[in-house]
Order: C-alpha cells, then sequence, then structure tokens
C-alpha cells in the first residue's frame, strides 16, 4: 500500500507568488532560492510619486534661472557704444565684451547645473528616469528664464532713443545679447552629468538576486562527522 505524498510545511513562494512545496533547493548549498520578494524591498516609490517629483524638481530648477539672470547681468562684461547724432557706434571696434557676456553666462549655466544636478541627488538619492528628465528640463528652462530675465533687467533695448536721449559723444552701455545660443545648453548637461555621476558612484545599488545561493549551509544540514 503507498503512502500518501504530503508536501513540506512552510516553503517560501515560488516565481508566480504562490507557494510551491516541491520545489527543489540548490544543488551547491542546499538551500531554497531566495524569495522574490526579498529581491523587491529596495526598490524606488511608484511611477505616480516619481512623476510628481519630478514636476517639483521641473519648477524648482527652471525658477533658479532667475538667480542665474541676475548674476549674468552682475557679472557680464559691458560693450560700450557711443552715438554721433546720427548712428551709434561700438566705441571699441577690437574689444571682445561680446565673447565674454557668452561665455559668461556659459561658466554660469555650468556652476548652476553642478549645484543643482548635486542638490536633486542630495535630495533623492537615487535614479530613475523621471528624475533626470526632469533635472534636464528645468535646467533648460531656467537657462531660458535667465538669458530673457538678464536681457529684460539689463540696458535698454532701444538704443537709437536711449543714445538721443544722452547726446552726442556719450558713452553707454549695449543692450545684453546672447549670440551663442548653445550656452543654453550647459546648464542641463552639467546638471545630468553631476546627477548620474554622483548616482554611479553613491546611489543605491540593486540587490543580488542569487545571494540566497551563496548562504553558508546550517550546522544542522552539514553531514554527521565519521
Amino acid at each position: 500500500m503507498t503512502a500518501p505524498l504530503t508536501p513540506p510545511p512552510h516553503q517560501p513562494p515560488n516565481d508566480n507568488g504562490h507557494s510551491d512545496p516541491w520545489q527543489a533547493p540548490d544543488p551547491m548549498t542546499g538551500h531554497l532560492p531566495p524569495a522574490p520578494a526579498a529581491a523587491q524591498e529596495d526598490e524606488g516609490p511608484g511611477l505616480r510619486t516619481e512623476l510628481r517629483e519630478a514636476a517639483v524638481i521641473t519648477v524648482g530648477v527652471a525658477l533658479v534661472g532667475l538667480v542665474l539672470g541676475a548674476l549674468w547681468l552682475w557679472l557680464a562684461p559691458r560693450v560700450p557704444l557711443v552715438s554721433d547724432s546720427t548712428a551709434v557706434y561700438l566705441k571699441d571696434t577690437e574689444g571682445e565684451q561680446a565673447i565674454g557676456i557668452d561665455g559668461t553666462f556659459t561658466l554660469l549655466g555650468l556652476a548652476f547645473g553642478a549645484v543643482t544636478g548635486a542638490a536633486v541627488f542630495l535630495w533623492r538619492k537615487r535614479g530613475g528616469i523621471p528624475l533626470v528628465v526632469a533635472l534636464a528640463l528645468g535646467g533648460l528652462l531656467g537657462g531660458v528664464l535667465a538669458w530673457r530675465f538678464g536681457i529684460w533687467l539689463g540696458p535698454t533695448q532701444d538704443v537709437a532713443a536711449h543714445a538721443k536721449s544722452l547726446g552726442k559723444g556719450v558713452v553707454f552701455d549695449a543692450p545684453l545679447e546672447l549670440k551663442a545660443k548653445g550656452a543654453l545648453l550647459a546648464w542641463p548637461l552639467a546638471a545630468m552629468v553631476v546627477h548620474l555621476g554622483l548616482t554611479g558612484l553613491f546611489g543605491p545599488r540593486d540587490p543580488d538576486p542569487y545571494a540566497g545561493y551563496y548562504a553558508p549551509r546550517h550546522p544542522e544540514a552539514a553531514p554527521p562527522a565519521g
């Protein structure tokens, strides 16, 4: 007469989330594979939370562009102009102030990108596509906002009327202008590089799904001596 097959109790669930009483142990260690739930303990928040955080990052980083615009106006060199009552001319025809204006904006964009990239990593010490996209989009919007805000704060755009109001031979500053529009990419590129670098160096690591295979045998599982 054959005895009924009774499954052993307290077996961990299989890959489908159901208990598999006949799951074979690992032939090298004698242990069952780790439960799938253990590999999911360190997963990040849900998609809805990540999207909400991404929206906050985009708006926050973009608003920092107001600070960049004010610093750009303060630090950028001035382009001197002069009028002879009939036309407006560059006072220094060989000056490189225009290049300095673009360079100042680029350097500030790189600095702001590094700071915002590090700040987002410190706020959420993990990676994720929504966070990186939000950081890049916020940096691009912040650069555009800084560009327009600096021009708005700077000298008037109506050069002819301003020269006429000052009179002949009076030197005045030209309107702030960003000739190299590629400088707008300095902020988002620097932010992404810094954030991805910090995440790769100091971010959380994915759990090893095969860690259970390398666990040592329990003392009671060791074969009797002799």
